[in-house]
């Protein structure tokens, strides 16, 4: 079976596990990969997601939720799903080569649903272990793909 036929869904992490809770996309991914999740298929985007585009691409995906760290000033491991007009409007705390907004807006050309999933980092430092909260938000996401309700789980912004 091809890898297309397999994964209908993709998930592209974001992130630095080096760097305490930018770690959270790192986090998901190795969760993904360890226990994999019928219909979809994660993509380790690392810090620079943009490198990555051409692989989701070609999966020809329908869905493709795209986890990252994201300040949006609230309690370390809330989690929103961020609209693709608000990220632009908003300053996302980014350690990545290109601003997510400029990726999902590329993406958002050759496929239906593009999702954005931010986790609010408490910590984001060289060298810093994942908080708590923050680790318990990846599993809350990893859940809500298994059970595919991430859209009614997560309040939008």
């Amino acid at each position: 079976m091809s890898q297309q036929a397999a994964h209908n869904n993709v998930v592209l992490t974001v992130g630095n596990n080096m760097m305490g809770d930018d770690g959270a996309g790192p986090l998901l991914y190795d969760m993904m990969n360890e226990v994999p999740i019928s219909g979809w298929l994660a993509i380790d985007g690392g810090s620079a997601p943009e490198n990555s585009a051409h692989q989701v691409r070609e999966l020809k995906p329908d869905t493709l939720i795209i986890v990252d760290a994201a300040d949006m000033e609230l309690d370390a491991g809330e989690i929103r799903i961020i609209d693709a007009e608000m990220i632009a409007e908003m300053f996302i705390m980014s350690t990545h080569n290109l601003p997510l907004s400029f990726l999902i807006d590329q993406l958002k050309e050759d496929i239906p649903s593009v999702i954005f999933i931010g986790i609010q980092p408490s910590i984001v430092s060289f060298a810093f272990p994942m908080a708590d909260e923050v680790k318990v938000a990846v599993k809350e996401i990893y859940r809500s793909l298994i059970t595919g309700q991430y859209e009614q789980q997560f309040i939008t912004l």
